[in-house]
């Protein structure tokens, strides 16, 4: 484990890839075209045993990229932890294979940081493929937001992601997420129990017990093609990890009790959403009634965790 007084480098980019080869060729050329000038970097990948020759190509289109390249598949918050622990930037950008930074995202990053010595992470404004803004940083979860979103005002009262201004925020997104290696460290990385989702919630989390801040950048801007949706294509297991995730994250920071009711009120808001999907010709039907189940029942089913470790 590194000193994070020892840093020799300004920024490490930390790129996580699984199976998504040409995704995570546009997202090292962006890197390599807006890298700020004058800073230092390191960039690098860890292949979590992708099978579509992500590795080769990277070696053969990107030859001072460092790669880590698994034999077996592992969760996305062991992965970045890997990543974190291997980097010598002082910040260190998360992203996924899928994220293309837009020109001046990482200086506005580093500003941000370097201008609040408090804040131990920052998120970028995400665009989806299409070039529409997405809700990317939240207030964390807990009884008070799963009301809210039982009464559908969850994009009014939960969502931090707005104005322009660089703000404070719970939690943000890693898709696009710069870390302060020092403040990392200092939390002992991202817990490995979350397979995929809530892994940065539960980071940005224990961060803010710490007394380190999470902010919001809007200045800085990328695209997350999100590869890996939340929906029945992508197998009902992603459904199942989503809603497996919350209820660990919420006995994690708070009780059972409190993680009963999160399970309720989010599956009476899916349940809704189902018998008013009936109605609406085209409306994901199966999708909701699926959220509805697992969030009630999340541990019920095969989890993404569960597939990689059959496989």
């Amino acid at each position: 484990m590194q000193d994070p007084g020892t840093a020799d480098i300004d920024i490490s980019y930390c790129v996580v890839n699984n199976d998504g080869r040409d995704y995570l060729l546009d997202c090292l050329a962006a890197i390599e075209r807006f890298h700020p000038e004058g800073l230092s970097r390191q960039v690098l990948v860890l292949d979590n045993a992708s099978n579509d020759g992500s590795v080769e190509a990277v070696r053969e289109g990107f030859p001072q990229t460092e790669v880590i390249a698994l034999e077996s598949k592992q969760g996305k918050a062991a992965n970045d932890t890997l990543l974190l622990e291997t980097a010598r930037g002082r910040y260190c950008l998360l992203l996924n294979e899928d994220s293309e930074l837009r020109a001046g995202a990482v200086q506005a990053l580093v500003d941000a940081l370097d201008a609040d010595p408090e804040a131990g992470a920052a998120g970028a404004q995400l665009f989806d493929g299409d070039g529409a803004p997405y809700a990317c940083a939240w207030k964390f979860p807990g009884v008070g937001t799963a009301l809210i979103g039982a009464l559908f005002l969850h994009s009014r009262l939960t969502v931090q992601s707005g104005g322009d201004v660089t703000r404070r925020v719970d939690w943000a997104q890693s898709s696009a997420l710069m870390v302060r290696r020092e403040a990392a460290e200092a939390v002992g990385y991202l817990d490995p129990q979350f397979f995929v989702y809530y892994d940065e919630c539960d980071f940005c989390r224990r961060l803010a017990d710490a007394g380190w801040a999470t902010l919001y950048v809007p200045s800085a801007e990328a695209v997350h093609h999100n590869q890996l949706s939340t929906d029945l294509s992508s197998g009902l297991p992603r459904i199942v990890e989503f809603h497996r995730n919350r209820d660990l994250y919420m006995r994690k920071h708070s009780n059972r009790a409190a993680a009963l009711a999160v399970r309720i009120l989010t599956a009476w808001a899916y349940g809704l959403r189902t018998v008013a999907s009936v109605f609406i010709p085209g409306a994901p039907t199966g999708v909701y009634k699926a959220h509805a189940r697992q969030a009630l029942f999340p541990y019920r089913g095969e989890s993404l965790a569960d597939r990689a470790k059959r496989n």
